[in-house]
């Protein structure tokens, strides 16, 4: 992906880059399915964050799955206030690209998202994923209730027997609540509808769960 970071470390917060207090500027709406991609969402639908690797990829990923109502992309998990993607880009941010799904639980459920997210990419390669390297393309789970965050870590203890019995690395997918999302600047958004011979560097192992 272009301006590939090359940090392999997270900053601590002294090194962290301040950012603003103002929002990356949005269109909230969903290119794809004419939804919206900002709060309120109905009541009935519940939202899941996921990160692996560049985000363009990642989110075409989901908003083609059955149930999946929106989908976003953005930044979380570091330090930045309102981080721009240049910024994200440096490394001096700590935040990871991640996808926001928004999704129906009654057509859904939050375990066939796990099973996707598990199997579209490789959640052994630390910070990077496929020829990205760098912190923002770190594979991570963020989860928004108790429920979420043990069917993360039980699914995580699941593929990691599945892909230990055909030789794979250790999983290196950091599973933690949900920070602060922060929505990406709107060219970002749906970004290989707008662009369908995008960038995409998203590839799975090959083993289902």
């Amino acid at each position: 992906m272009i301006f590939s970071s090359k940090k392999l470390t997270l900053p601590t917060a002294e090194q962290a880059l301040p950012g603003r207090q103002t929002a990356m500027p949005m269109h909230n709406q969903h290119f794809v399915t004419g939804q919206p991609i900002a709060p309120p969402f109905a009541e009935h639908l519940q939202q899941a964050v996921f990160g692996l690797g560049c985000f363009w990829g990642a989110e075409r990923k989901f908003w083609k799955h059955l149930g999946v109502v929106s989908t976003a992309v953005g930044y979380c998990g570091g330090i930045t206030l309102n981080p721009s993607y240049e910024e994200v880009c440096t490394g001096l941010t700590g935040h990871n690209e991640v996808v926001l799904v928004i999704f129906d639980p009654t057509i859904c459920s939050y375990l066939e998202l796990l099973t996707l997210f598990w199997t579209v990419h490789n959640p052994t390669q630390g910070m990077g994923q496929g020829n990205d390297r760098g912190t923002q393309y770190r594979s991570g789970i963020y989860t928004y209730t108790d429920q979420q965050f043990m069917e993360a870590q039980a699914s995580k203890t699941h593929y990691q027997q599945a892909i230990t019995a055909v030789g794979f690395d250790l999983i290196t997918t950091e599973i933690m609540p949900a920070p602060v999302f922060y929505y990406a600047e709107t060219y970002h958004q749906q970004y290989l509808a707008k662009e369908p011979n995008g960038y995409c560097g998203l590839g799975g192992l090959g083993v289902a769960i």
